[in-house]
């Protein structure tokens, strides 16, 4: 069974409150789960105590049994100093979108026409 340490989205709209769950990953992102591990609380502010809880003891036991937590999870677990800090690339992040490369030819079109006159 391949398992996942994951959120299940909870509250109403646009007030979430998720819960850190221990799931089988063909599960649904809110249905059936194993274990409820903790909680997140978005809505909080980001240096408050309240915005993650979970127990570090369970999470430590559901990795142990080989389980894989999702991006978001696992960076909860490196803010708490249970897994290692894993070095992340997006390399199309400073890259501008298309609109802003047509933006910057016409620009230097413009430039290059305005330095030849």
């Amino acid at each position: 069974m391949a398992m996942k340490i994951r959120l299940a989205r909870g509250g109403s709209k646009k007030r979430p409150h998720y819960a850190i769950v221990a799931s089988d990953s063909r599960m649904p992102r809110d249905g059936r789960f194993i274990e409820k591990l903790g909680t997140y609380n978005p809505l909080l502010a980001k240096d408050s105590e309240d915005r993650v809880k979970m127990d570090v003891e369970r999470v430590k036991h559901w990795l142990g049994q080989g389980a894989q937590p999702t991006d978001r999870v696992a960076r909860f677990l490196e803010a708490a100093g249970v897994t290692e800090k894993t070095e992340r690339k997006n390399l199309k992040k400073a890259e501008p979108g298309k609109k802003a490369k047509a933006r910057a030819e016409e620009r230097a079109k413009k430039a290059a026409a305005a330095t030849a006159e």
